[in-house]
């Protein structure tokens, strides 16, 4: 299986400590993000892996060079000069998983030590029931900042709505899917969203996959570390866990 894993982010809302390193590069319990997302495809079998790169590529870049030799997951890095949003990076490199039946997609402002195999058991399941995108969820306490799915007794995701004035669940998108080839099918066209918008999965293309979309709850560890708060608390919690 392939991977994208999304990484370009700026990270303002870790400054200062982003001002001079990529969120992709933070330190968690002395290892960069990067490489422990490295290190956890490695473990569930993945392949090859697309990173996208932008803030701090040098830096980026020169860390691949570092650790290429010691994985055995293949690493493409893809440059965007302007950044892409996350349903645009995955568009643009639609080539890289051309001829896969399923692939990972990711973002890599998550800490987490998620069972992929268990993940991707999940989807083949659901895939016999139409699916075709296995979205990952979490329960959480501020559910008006994220994806907010609904989900049927089946685990059909009925309902997807991006930051919610009024949630009707605490059930969130963690940024995590698994999808099938025909998940392209439901990328807007040019002419269906904002020109000026980066293109976004949360906002241009999950919501147009309604039924078509299942949810595995995450019950491993996963945090978000977008914030200087949530970072000093996955640095407080990463050592208990086990990837």
């Amino acid at each position: 299986m392939k991977a994208f894993l999304l990484a370009a982010g700026k990270g303002t809302r870790l400054a200062p400590m982003t001002d001079s390193i990529p969120k992709c590069l933070v330190s968690i319990s002395g290892k960069p993000l990067l490489l422990i997302w490295i290190k956890l495809l490695e473990k569930w079998g993945i392949q090859e892996v697309l990173i996208n790169t932008h803030y701090f590529a040098e830096q980026v870049n020169a860390f691949i060079d570092t650790v290429s030799g010691q994985t055995k997951v293949k690493i493409t890095l893809a440059h965007e000069e302007t950044l892409l949003g996350s349903g645009g990076t995955v568009l643009a490199n639609k080539q890289f998983v051309q001829g896969e039946t399923d692939f990972l997609i990711a973002y890599a402002d998550n800490l987490t030590n998620l069972n992929i195999q268990n993940m991707t058991l999940h989807h083949m399941e659901y895939k016999k029931k139409g699916c075709t995108l296995t979205m990952g969820l979490i329960r959480v306490p501020n559910p008006s900042a994220c994806g907010i799915a609904e989900v049927d007794t089946r685990g059909k995701i009925t309902t997807f709505v991006e930051k919610p004035e009024h949630p009707s669940d605490n059930l969130a998108n963690a940024g995590i899917y698994i999808a099938s080839e025909e998940i392209f099918n439901f990328f807007p066209k040019p002419d269906e969203y904002d020109e000026k918008e980066v293109l976004d999965f949360g906002y241009h293309i999950l919501p147009r996959m309604t039924d078509r979309m299942y949810g595995y709850e995450i019950k491993e560890y996963l945090r978000d570390i977008g914030t200087i708060e949530a970072y000093t608390n996955a640095c407080k919690e990463w050592p208990k866990q086990l990837v």
